[in-house]
C-alpha cells in the first residue's frame, strides 16, 4: 500500500478499561495526528461487546473533527465520495486481560529463557515457566500447569539432534495436568511447540488428540544460536484465532478492520523497534500502569520486553512497597513523613486504585512510588535481557552446568541513546520536569542520553500503523506521539577516586561557553525542542562520558521542555545518609528543574 492512497487514518486500543481513539490525516508530504477520543471498554457485562466501546470512542472523534466515520453502526471504510469515513482503520486490544501463557523447557536458564523471551516479545504476559530443573516436584508443576489456566503454551527444549527424552516427559507432564485454556468452553490448548526437531514425532505421539499442537521452528536450533521469530508468529496467529474470538464482539471488529487486531504490547514493541531501526539507536521503552509495568529494548538491534505484572501504581502500589521496601521509597521524599503514615497512604492508594493526588505531598509519594517501581522492572528487565546462555569460546560437557547465571545484560547504560516513558504517571505528570527527573532517578543514565514522555499513549496505534504503513507512524511518533524532555549528560567514574565538591568531573563547551560540571551538583539549562547542539564534552582522567575514560566527547545533542542537564551526581546515584541531607539534596534537586516542594 502506497502512502498517497491513504490519507485518512483511524486507529483504536482497546485496554482492559479504556478504548483510545486516533484520526491521522495526510497534511501535505507528511502524516499528523488530528483529534483523540476515548470511551470505556464494553467487553464486558452488561454491554460484552467491544465494538460498542470502539464506536463510542469514534463518535467523540466525529464530534470533534466535524465529520462522519460511523455507518450502520461500524467504522465506516473506505472513505466514501463525500469525503465519509477512512481510507485505514487498525486496532490493538489488551481487554478480557490480554494474553496469558506459560512457558515449558528443558533448562530453565537455557530454553526455557529463550521461550520467555519468545513470548513476552509477542506480547503476552508469562504466568510461570516450567522446566526439568525448576526445583519443584513432579506433582508440584503439574498442580501448578492445572491451576494456572493459561490462553496457550510454548513448550521448547533440546538443540536440534539434541535430548529427546526430556520433551517427552515434559509432554507426558502436560498430559497429566490436562490444562483447560482460560477462555472458550470445551476447546483444546493449544500449545506451540518449538523444540529439539527430533523430538517433534514422540511429542506427537504422547499430545495426540488431547491440546491443539502447532509445530514450529526451533526456537535454540544450536547453542550459539536462537530463532525466536516463527514462534513470535505462531502466537499472534493463536491469539487472534483462540483468544481473540472467544472475547465478545471481537469476531465483529475483526471484519472492521483493515488489518490483524495486534495485541497492545506487541504493538509498542513494534513502534519501538522501527523507530531504533529507523534512527540507528539503542532505545529503552516503559508503560507503567496502574498493575503492571512493561519495559521494551533495543539494544545492538536486539529487541527484549519484559512485563512485571505486580509492579504497578495502584492495583500493585502494595507489591512495591513489599518488593522496594518502605526505606526505599521514602528516601525520594522530600519531605519527613512518618513510615507507618506513608505505608497507610500507599494502602489506601490500593483500595481506592481510581483516585489521583489531590495534594503536592500526596503527587511527591506517588512519584518516589514511581522511582522504585521503574527501578524494580528495569532490574528485572536487564535480568531477562541477555546474551545466550551456554555459549562460549570453548566449552566441556561440565561447563553446560556451571553457566546457569546466564549471559552477561544486553542492556548498557553507556551505550543508551534515548529513554521513553509512558503510562499515567509519566504521561500526565504536572510538569513534564518531574518526568524527566523520575526517569533519571530510577535509571541513572550514563554519559549521553535523550529523554522523551510518550504525550497521550498514542504507541500502542502507531505500533500497528508501522506494520501497514511505517512512514505514516515515525511521522507521527515523532511529531505528535513524543514530548521531548531534553537531553542528560552524566559522568561516571572508571576508576575510584574521592573528589571534592571544588573538583571538576567533567568541562561541557558549547560553543565559547564552558560549563564545570562538578561531583553531587544537577544543572539545567534551556534549550529548545527542536533545538540542536553540539557539545565538547571533556572529562577527568578517571571519568567516563561515553568515549572511554578520560577521552573527551564530541556529540549532538536536542534540547526539550527541561533543555540540556548535566547531572555530576554520580553513578550509582547515592543519597545522603541522614534525613536532614537527603531531604535538602532533594530539595535541591527539584529547585534545579524550577519544580515545587511543600
Amino acid at each position: 500500500m502506497q502512502d498517497h492512497t491513504v490519507r485518512t487514518i483511524i486507529a483504536t486500543d482497546c485496554g482492559s478499561t479504556t478504548t483510545k481513539a486516533i484520526l491521522i490525516e495526510l497534511e501535505g508530504d507528511e502524516y499528523r495526528l488530528k483529534v483523540r477520543g476515548e470511551a470505556p471498554t464494553t467487553v464486558e457485562a452488561p454491554f460484552d461487546d467491544v465494538t460498542v466501546g470502539v464506536v463510542n470512542a469514534v463518535r467523540e472523534i466525529e464530534e470533534l473533527a466535524g465529520r462522519k466515520f460511523i455507518e450502520n453502526g461500524r467504522v465506516l471504510t473506505p472513505q466514501n465520495s463525500d469525503g465519509e469515513g477512512t481510507d485505514l482503520y487498525l486496532s490493538t486490544s489488551s481487554a478480557g486481560g490480554g494474553l496469558q501463557m506459560t512457558v515449558a523447557g528443558v533448562v530453565k536458564s537455557m530454553s526455557g529463557e529463550s521461550a520467555n523471551r519468545a513470548a513476552l516479545g509477542a506480547g503476552a504476559i508469562v504466568m510461570d515457566t516450567i522446566a526439568v530443573d525448576d526445583g519443584r516436584k513432579e506433582y508440584e508443576k503439574v498442580e501448578r500447569i492445572r491451576a494456572l489456566r493459561p490462553d496457550m503454551i510454548l513448550m521448547s527444549g533440546g538443540t536440534d539432534g539434541g535430548t529427546v527424552t526430556h520433551l517427552v516427559e515434559l509432554a507426558e507432564m502436560l498430559v497429566s495436568a490436562d490444562p483447560h485454556p482460560r477462555l472458550g468452553i470445551g476447546l483444546k490448548l493449544p500449545i506451540i511447540y518449538a523444540g529439539n526437531k527430533e523430538a517433534l514425532a514422540p511429542v506427537t505421539e504422547v499430545l495426540r488428540d488431547r491440546v491443539d499442537l502447532h509445530p514450529v521452528a526451533n526456537l535454540r536450533p544450536s547453542l550459539d544460536v536462537e530463532n525466536l521469530g516463527p514462534a513470535r508468529e505462531e502466537i499472534h496467529e493463536l491469539f487472534l484465532k483462540h483468544v481473540m474470538q472467544q472475547a465478545p464482539g471481537y469476531n465483529k471488529l475483526l471484519t472492521w478492520t483493515s488489518a490483524d487486531i495486534m495485541a497492545t504490547p506487541n504493538a509498542v514493541g513494534k513502534i519501538i523497534e522501527e523507530i531504533a531501526r529507523r534512527e540507528n539507536i539503542n532505545v529503552l521503552a516503559v508503560d507503567i500502569g496502574g498493575a503492571t509495568t512493561d519495559v521494551f529494548s533495543v539494544f545492538g538491534g536486539s529487541y527484549t520486553r519484559t512485563v512485571s505484572a505486580n509492579l504497578g501504581m495502584s492495583y500493585s502500589i502494595c507489591n512495591v512497597l513489599t518488593e522496594a521496601g518502605v526505606e526505599n521509597i521514602a528516601r525520594w521524599i522530600p519531605f519527613e513523613i512518618d513510615r507507618a503514615d506513608l505505608r497507610n497512604r500507599l494502602r489506601n492508594k490500593m483500595i481506592r486504585p481510581t483516585t489521583i493526588p489531590f495534594t503536592l505531598e500526596d503527587l511527591l509519594i506517588e512519584q518516589a512510588v514511581c522511582r522504585e517501581a521503574l527501578r524494580l522492572a528495569l532490574e528485572h528487565h536487564k535480568s531477562l535481557a541477555r546474551g545466550l546462555t551456554g555459549v562460549q569460546q570453548e566449552r566441556t560437557v561440565g561447563d553446560l552446568f556451571e553457566q546457569k547465571s546466564g549471559g552477561e545484560t544486553l542492556v548498557k547504560m553507556l551505550d543508551l541513546n534515548m529513554v521513553i516513558g509512558s503510562g499515567g504517571v509519566l504521561s500526565h505528570a504536572p510538569r513534564r520536569e518531574q518526568s524527566a527527573l523520575m526517569m533519571m532517578d530510577a535509571y541513572q543514565p550514563e554519559g549521553v542520553t535523550e529523554l522523551a514522555v510518550d504525550s497521550i499513549f498514542m504507541m500502542p496505534q502507531l505500533g500497528v500503523l508501522s506494520s501497514v504503513l511505517p512512514e505514516a507512524a515515525t511521522q507521527v511518533f515523532d511529531r505528535d506521539c513524543l514530548i521531548r524532555l531534553g537531553t542528560v549528560v552524566a559522568p561516571i567514574l572508571e576508576r575510584a577516586r574521592g573528589f571534592k565538591p571544588t573538583d571538576t568531573l567533567a568541562v561541557v563547551t558549547d560553543g565559547a561557553t564552558s560549563i564545570p560540571m562538578a561531583p553531587g551538583s544537577l544543572q539545567v539549562f534551556p534549550q529548545g525542542e527542536d533545538e540542536w547542539k553540539e557539545l565538547l564534552i571533556t572529562p577527568h582522567s578517571n571519568v567516563n562520558v561515553g568515549a572511554g575514560r578520560g577521552r573527551p566527547h564530541r556529540v549532538n545533542v536536542r534540547g526539550g521542555v527541561a533543555g540540556l542537564i548535566l547531572d555530576g551526581r554520580g553513578r550509582p546515584l547515592e543519597l545522603p545518609s541522614s534525613d536532614a541531607d537527603r531531604v535538602a539534596a532533594l530539595r535541591t534537586w527539584l529547585a534545579a528543574f524550577g519544580l515545587p516542594t511543600p
